[in-house]
């Protein structure tokens, strides 16, 4: 099977995999979201280390058991062949009502078929205020006419 689209990407392709990543996260379903990477995907999250889409799924139930009304925002940096180079932006809050904003850049890499064999990330948290949040949807995907990252000046 496929998950389009696949490599070699284009630039158009690769906005496309990089919002489709963004609203399958949005989606806060850890099922879902795992189905996108190889069954041996290997990841590093921060100073985790994360092997195979059962781990995956392990991990991202957690996080978002832990971090509440969480809103993502994706933006290509650079893309190759079956390479894309994302930052992003999330915002959550944890149990106590602290809110926070995560700051990050993301590693890519795909297998023929579409589906993302390699994923390193590194993330900052910082707290910030309610009033000074900024992703203010509904939960679920960002709509279409939400600004992005470098329209918000992040």
């Amino acid at each position: 099977m496929t998950r389009m689209p696949v490599p070699p990407f284009s630039y158009d392709d690769a906005v496309k995999k990089v919002r489709m990543a963004e609203d399958a996260w949005n989606s806060r379903d850890p099922d879902k979201v795992a189905l996108a990477y190889t069954p041996d995907t290997q990841w590093r999250n921060r100073s985790q280390f994360i092997n195979g889409r059962d781990e995956v799924r392990q991990f991202l139930a957690a996080k978002w058991e832990a971090e509440h009304e969480y809103r993502l925002i994706k933006e290509i940096w650079a893309q190759g062949d079956n390479r894309i180079a994302v930052r992003f932006c999330y915002e959550y809050r944890d149990a106590t009502g602290q809110w926070f904003r995560a700051y990050g850049n993301e590693n890519w890499e795909f297998d023929t078929g579409g589906y993302m064999a390699a994923r390193h990330a590194s993330i900052n948290d910082v707290a910030i205020p309610e009033a000074e949040r900024l992703f203010l949807w509904d939960q679920g995907p960002r709509p279409a006419a939400h600004p992005g990252l470098s329209d918000l000046g992040l």
